[in-house]
């Protein structure tokens, strides 16, 4: 019954049907991975719309197109933290105003909902700062 309905609609449309169907199940699965090979088997599809060809040149595209795409993913990431676990290294070029003053190189200020300490030169309560690193859990600032 299934391979009847794919034979009906075509081979470019069974390749797009299953490439819709990788992406949609990298939503429910985790990792970034069904999303490289759902792209080749949509590019595949759209490929043998306009040149048709047989199954065999079909899958070696599809093979070559998958790994092509993880392989330039994993180069496009290799180096890159995971922006969602960043923690305060995402805030560093973020300018804020202090929410307490600077004193004896040490002081407070509020991001968000939360109050972080702040090491730097000593400023005033409102003064705008740069941060510009992190030690453990204190914000290393400079006056912005």
């Amino acid at each position: 019954m299934i391979v009847d309905l794919l034979d009906q609609i075509g081979p470019s449309w069974t390749w797009v049907l299953v490439g819709l169907a990788l992406m949609g199940a990298e939503l429910a699965l985790p990792g970034v991975f069904l999303l490289w090979f759902g792209l080749a088997a949509l590019v595949t599809g759209l490929e043998i719309a306009m040149i048709p060809m047989p199954w065999q040149a079909q899958l070696v595209m599809f093979a070559i197109l998958a790994v092509g795409f993880v392989v330039l993913a994993v180069r496009r990431q290799k180096g890159q933290p995971n922006a969602l676990n960043r923690g305060a290294h995402g805030l560093i070029g973020r300018e804020v105003r202090l929410d307490q003053p600077i004193a004896d190189g040490l002081g407070r200020l509020r991001i968000d909902d939360t109050l972080w300490r702040v090491a730097g030169a000593d400023a005033p309560e409102g003064a705008r700062v740069r941060i510009t690193g992190v030690a453990g859990t204190v914000l290393l600032v400079e006056p912005a």
